[in-house]
């Protein structure tokens, strides 16, 4: 166990994931928050903004500032970048030239190919350069390249509730790469905090729809991995939804099994060998949580956690295999995610400052 501490600043920290770093870093065991930077709200300190960290001590005294990079690099050695798409590489650049250690969590870096980016974010890359070094920070899938890495790509909210569940099966080839369906439904926060119609109260109390029908932009990076792990294009049916809850994503997952279901009652060949897929790529892992007997995955088990819930059934009728997680998309789908990466990457306990 590494026992230095680690200087950090938030570039962005006024947004529903910036504030979901704040809260986790400052109680981290082996982080000093040096910095949070907001053009809206340069000059007031945390405690200002968000009253509800004033009893730390530090947020009495920190102050939002306008992002700067030579000011940010002197006082932290990791910087988080929970800035917009397009925004955040522009800050990446500079502070990867004079030495820090950087984790974004917009999309910038997530994907390998600069020619996806522009299809799905609509223009160039601002630095494809760096998209060969960056590191897709699943943990639990990447964990020997995130450990010392310099550029962290942290994973979308929707990809980390699909990745986690389907890599391990396509990897051991349980699971046909084709005809995947993906439905999820997640908490406005999802979205930002940003004022918007579409996002208001009363537009959004007693709603539930779809929207992103049907080429999101998470699309890409969830595609792109998983073509890595199959060893051929992989192309996803994928539709989000809103509902009416602050926070938390379920998503369902509607598989073909490479063996087909069969037995008494519904039993399946491919029953044990699921199960046993999940428990070697899993069951030691200190934030996916596999779900036994008639438990389903279910959002207020998660929420304010940095745990993904997973839970399997097979459907004799129909021969399908039904996938379903659930996860925080603020914590484990964002901040905590990125806050897990840093453990990994500075030699701290993985769990520090997310349990």
């Amino acid at each position: 166990m590494s026992e230095h501490r680690t200087k950090v600043a938030i570039v962005g920290a006024s947004g529903y994931s910036g504030e979901e770093l704040v809260r986790l870093l400052l109680q981290h065991p082996h982080v000093d928050l040096a910095s949070v930077t907001s053009r809206q709200y340069a000059g007031q300190t945390l405690a200002q903004v968000f009253p509800r960290f004033a009893h730390h001590p530090p947020a009495r005294t920190i102050r939002f500032c306008e992002p700067k990079v030579d000011l940010l690099a002197r006082q932290a050695q990791v910087v988080f970048l929970a800035l917009p798409h397009g925004v955040a590489a522009e800050f990446a650049v500079p502070l990867l030239q004079q030495g820090c250690q950087v984790i974004d969590l917009s999309a910038d870096f997530r994907l390998k190919d600069p020619a996806i980016y522009k299809e799905f974010y609509g223009h160039d890359h601002p630095a494809p350069d760096l998209l060969a070094r960056a590191v897709y920070g699943l943990p639990e899938i990447y964990r020997a390249s995130i450990r010392g890495s310099l550029l962290v790509a942290s994973p979308g909210c929707y990809p980390t509730g699909i990745l986690v569940p389907l890599i391990p099966l396509l990897r051991a080839r349980l699971v046909q790469p084709r005809g995947i369906i993906a439905n999820s439904l997640s908490g406005v926060s999802g979205a930002g905090r940003k004022a918007e119609p579409a996002y208001l109260f009363c537009e959004c109390h007693e709603s539930v729809r779809a929207y992103g029908v049907p080429k999101h932009r998470h699309l890409s990076e969830i595609e792109e991995q998983l073509s890595l792990v199959a060893g051929t294009g992989v192309i996803l049916q994928f539709t989000p939804h809103l509902v009416p809850v602050n926070r938390g994503i379920l998503t369902t997952l509607y598989l073909e099994p490479v063996s087909p279901v069969s037995g008494p009652g519904g039993v399946s060949a491919v029953a044990d060998p699921i199960a046993a897929c999940y428990q070697a790529a899993y069951g030691e892992e200190p934030f996916v949580r596999l779900l036994e007997g008639k438990a389903l995955p279910d959002t207020k088990n998660v929420v304010g956690t940095n745990v993904v819930e997973l839970a399997w059934r097979l459907d004799p009728r129909t021969g399908r295999l039904i996938v379903i997680s659930a996860e925080d998309n603020l914590v484990k789908g964002a901040s905590g995610q990125a806050v897990q990466a840093m453990n990994i990457m500075r030699g701290y306990p993985e769990t520090a400052g997310l349990l």
